[in-house]
C-alpha cells in the first residue's frame, strides 16, 4: 500500500512539474521568438464539443464556445502531464525517480508528441501532425521542441523529487 502511494505521489509531482516548465518554456518562447503559445481555452472547447460526442473540427476558433473551456482546457493539460509521468514510471518504476536519468525521460517527452500530432491537432482543425496549418512544418518543430521540453522537465521534476524523497526519508 505505501508502494502505491509512493507511485501515485512521484506521479502527481512529476507531472505537474514537467508541465510547468513546458509552460515557462511557452513564456519564454512567446518572449523570446514571439511565437504565441497554445491557447487552452480552444483545448477546452474541443475537450468540451468530444464530451457531446464531436471529435472534429474544421476550425475549433470558429466552433461555439463551451461553458468553462479555458478552466477545461488548463485542467486537461496538467493531467495529461500527469498522464505522460504515469507512463513514465509504469515504464521505468520508482527505480527511475530514485537515480532519474534524462533518457526515459526524453522518450517519454518525445513520444508524447504523438497525441497532439495523431489525436488533437486533427481533431481541433490543424490536420495531422499540423498538416492544415499555414507553416506545417514550422509547427511540428515548435511541438516537437515543446514536448522535448517537457521531456527535460520530466527530469528536472524526478531528480527534485527524488531530493525531495531523499529528505524526507532521513
Amino acid at each position: 500500500m505505501a508502494e502505491a502511494a509512493d507511485y501515485l505521489a512521484c506521479i502527481v509531482l512529476i507531472g505537474i512539474g514537467a508541465t510547468a516548465v513546458m509552460d515557462l518554456w511557452s513564456i519564454a518562447r512567446k518572449w523570446l521568438f514571439g511565437v504565441p503559445a497554445l491557447d487552452y481555452a480552444l483545448v477546452g472547447r474541443w475537450l468540451g464539443h468530444l464530451a457531446r460526442g464531436r471529435l472534429r473540427h474544421d476550425r475549433i476558433a470558429a466552433s461555439p464556445p463551451v461553458w468553462g473551456e479555458r478552466l477545461i482546457g488548463w485542467t486537461a493539460h496538467y493531467l495529461i502531464g500527469i498522464a505522460f509521468a504515469a507512463v513514465l514510471l509504469a515504464i521505468w518504476g520508482l527505480d527511475w525517480v530514485r537515480h532519474p536519468t534524462i533518457g526515459p525521460a526524453l522518450i517519454v517527452g518525445i513520444g508524447s508528441v504523438a497525441a497532439p500530432f495523431l489525436l488533437m491537432q486533427p481533431g481541433m482543425g490543424a490536420g495531422i501532425a499540423a498538416s492544415r496549418t499555414p507553416r506545417p512544418v514550422a509547427a511540428r518543430l515548435h511541438s516537437l521542441t515543446t514536448h522535448g521540453i517537457f521531456g527535460v522537465g520530466l527530469y528536472a521534476a524526478g531528480w527534485l523529487t527524488s531530493l525531495l524523497n531523499a529528505f524526507l526519508q532521513r
